[in-house]
This record gives structure tokens, sequence and C-alpha cells, in this order.
């Protein structure tokens, strides 16, 4: 008897237990109001909603998508070193657990954008899933040789990638259908991811499309490397094929007006985000080989 009373007592307690704190969400506007002016990698920020499963968990500077499901989650990009703990945060302020993170993902293998994915690979339990191209950079942390900003890239701590995903190959995790996309050129291993995101009956194809800039270190001359700058064209050309493109997100905040879009001032969903971010890629392409033909 004594037995069963300790038992309902112990369950009356745990009932009567505060539940998690739960910050409530910020909205687009608010986060783009506190990035104002703001714009540094690390630079934190309060989560916000996106779309349907979708949220914004990364700094000022650095976009960190958190796409949810009731299987796990997928996180694209860590930022910074400094910057993971407040993407950590920022997850268990939206109401997740950071360990429900199942898959890291990444755009490209430079510091900005996975310098902070080691310590999210540890605080999450997280596998660690990359192109071929991108293993051995994201695992020693230094940046492939062809790497046009290798002169200027710092180091960051290396994980273990511990899948390999093939160009085209789909990543299934509960509802989460998201496929990997070879975008090399920004870096050798640049992917790029879709996905589809419900909210009710409103369905957005999602395209996280890497950086397409063609950015070096001061000695670095695209005119004397052809084979790079085809990479970089025939990158350019596929991403503006890509369709379905309803929401492109790219990796920093700036490059697809993305605190104006999720802000309200100007629409989330644009079918020629995609086409668009290319054509403008291609046209700094084309201005930076002009410059360097004439010095």
């Amino acid at each position: 008897m004594y037995a069963k009373l300790g038992a309902l007592l112990a369950l009356a307690l745990t009932a009567c237990a505060p539940l998690p704190t739960v910050k409530p969400l910020s909205s687009g506007a608010t986060l783009a109001s506190q990035c104002h002016g703001r714009d540094g990698w690390s630079d934190p920020t309060p989560p916000a909603h996106v779309f349907a499963n979708v949220y914004m968990v990364g700094t000022c500077g650095i976009v960190s998508l958190l796409v949810t499901s009731p299987k796990g989650h997928i996180l694209i990009d860590g930022a910074t070193a400094e910057a993971a703990p407040f993407i950590a945060d920022n997850i268990r302020d939206l109401g997740f657990q950071p360990t429900d993170v199942k898959y890291l993902v990444s755009s490209h293998e430079h510091y900005d954008h996975v310098g902070g994915l080691a310590a999210l690979k540890s605080i999450t339990g997280a596998r660690m899933l990359a192109r071929a191209e991108a293993r051995k950079s994201l695992e020693t942390g230094i940046s492939d040789p062809t790497d046009p900003q290798l002169a200027i890239l710092p180091p960051f701590v290396g994980m273990k990638v511990d899948q390999i995903v093939r160009d085209g190959e789909t990543i299934t995790l509960g509802p989460i259908k998201m496929t990997a996309i070879a975008t090399p050129g920004h870096s050798p291993g640049g992917t790029s991811w879709t996905w589809k995101s419900c909210e009710g009956a409103t369905c957005h194809q999602f395209v996280f499309a890497d950086s397409l800039g063609a950015v070096s270190g001061d000695a670095y001359r695209f005119t004397d490397h052809p084979e790079y700058v085809a990479v970089l064209r025939a990158t350019m050309k596929r991403v503006s094929e890509l369709q379905p493109c309803d929401v492109l997100i790219a990796p920093h905040p700036a490059q697809s007006r993305f605190f104006d879009r999720i802000s309200g001032k100007e629409p989330l969903a644009d079918p020629a985000g995609c086409a668009n971010y290319a054509k403008a890629a291609m046209e700094r392409l084309d201005a930076r080989l002009a410059k360097e033909a004439v010095q």
C-alpha cells in the first residue's frame, strides 16, 4: 500500500513539475531589426520562424536553418566556432532539443559556415553528411588546395564526416526529403539543398543555394584558371535552371535579401529567385574577368 502511495505521490509531483521554458518566438521583422547594421559572422540574433517547419537559428551574418520533423531535425550550416553556443541556444529557445538534431549538412567548407559544426556535432550527437569533394576539408579543417580563397581562409576545427552523399541523393528524415545538389565553384565541395515544406495546403520548394561568388585571395587570378571558371559557370547555369525554386535562401542573409523577405518587406516566395541569383553571380564573374584582363 505504501509503495502504491509513494508511486502516486511521485507521479503527482512529476505532473506538477515546471515545463521547459520556451521563449516567445521572434518574428522575422524583429530579427531583421536586431541585425540592422550588424552582419558579423558571430553576431548573435534570436531565432525566427521562416515558414512551416523551417527556422532561422543562425547569426546576423550567417544563415543557419533548422528544418524540423517529429522524427528529428536537420541543421544546415553552423556558422563560426564562436557562434555554435548561440545556435544551440536558439534551437532550445524554439522549444526543440539540440539532441533531436539528427543530421548536419553544409553549403561549403569555409570557416564562416562550418567553423561551428564540430562543436554542434558534439552538442547534438548528429551525423555529419557531406559530398566526397568536401570531406577532406571538413575533417582536417583546412581548405582544399584548389580553393581560390585558400590564402585568406582561416582554419577551423575539423569533424568526422559520417556519411557521403552523392549529387542528387535524397536524405529522408520522417517527412523531410532533402536533396543534395553539387554546386562547386565558390568552394570545391559546394553543395546546395532543396526540399518541400508545407503549411496547411500551401507548399513551397525551398532551395538553400550555395554561394556563387568568384571570391579569391589577392594573388589569385581567375583568368589563369579557365578550368575553374568553367566549373563556376556550369554551377551558375545549374542553379539558374533549378525548378521549382519557390523560396531561395543563400548562406549569407544579404545574398538573397533574406531579412527583407522574412520581415515581410518583400515576398518570401519568388519563383524566379534561383534564376536571378545565378544571373547576378554570372554578371559579377564576367566583371571580375574583364577587370583581370586589363591588369
